[in-house]
């Protein structure tokens, strides 16, 4: 496995190492003691799915507040979504800076979350679907979100969104008070 920090100091784009022979691929898609090698000690606790029927569906841009905070493993294994990720850690020198990452089940790719961020992504073909690994239990009492549109994060995107879910459509924006989490 092959990582590679991003601008975003802690958050890691993870690139595999597949095996390929005439029946296919294999790759080993999370090693602890890999992980533990470049500082990475998660212990993930529950593994979710998102499936996504058509192109240009936006979900996110989501984070979770203390104490439920976590890190998260992700990857996606059918399509292709551009991936973004805010920084909300206050102390941090890159606060409400983004990247956007491509993910596909093509290049492989995994991202290395750790809490203080907020993540979200755009499909960019129909029948993307993600797989979320959480060092954290769901607690909707601590979900929050900010807007995709918010101009503090000045996020660009691709394609336009075609469908969004009414909730994240009515995530709230930041006002000067949000001083990260």
């Amino acid at each position: 496995m092959k990582f590679t920090e991003t601008k975003l100091k802690d958050l890691y784009v993870v690139e595999t190492e597949p095996f390929s022979d005439e029946r296919g691929l294999f790759f080993r898609a999370f090693c602890k003691k890999e992980f533990k090698v470049v500082g990475l000690k998660s212990e993930f606790v529950q593994i979710n799915q998102s499936v996504n029927y058509k192109k240009g569906t936006f979900r996110g841009l989501h984070y979770n507040s203390s104490p439920s905070g976590d890190d998260k493993l992700i990857r996606c294994i059918s399509g292709k979504v551009i991936d973004i990720i805010v920084d909300l850690r206050k102390s941090s020198k890159t606060f409400l800076e983004c990247v956007t990452i491509e993910l596909s089940s093509e290049n492989k790719k995994t991202l290395f979350v750790p809490s203080g961020f907020a993540h979200g992504f755009l499909t960019l073909e129909d029948n993307s679907q993600l797989i979320y690994h959480h060092t954290s239990y769901y607690e909707p009492a601590y979900e929050a979100g900010i807007h995709f549109n918010d101009p503090k994060i000045k996020l660009e995107l691709p394609i336009n969104i075609e469908v969004i879910a009414e909730r994240d459509l009515n995530m709230p924006f930041m006002t000067d008070e949000f001083k990260g989490i």
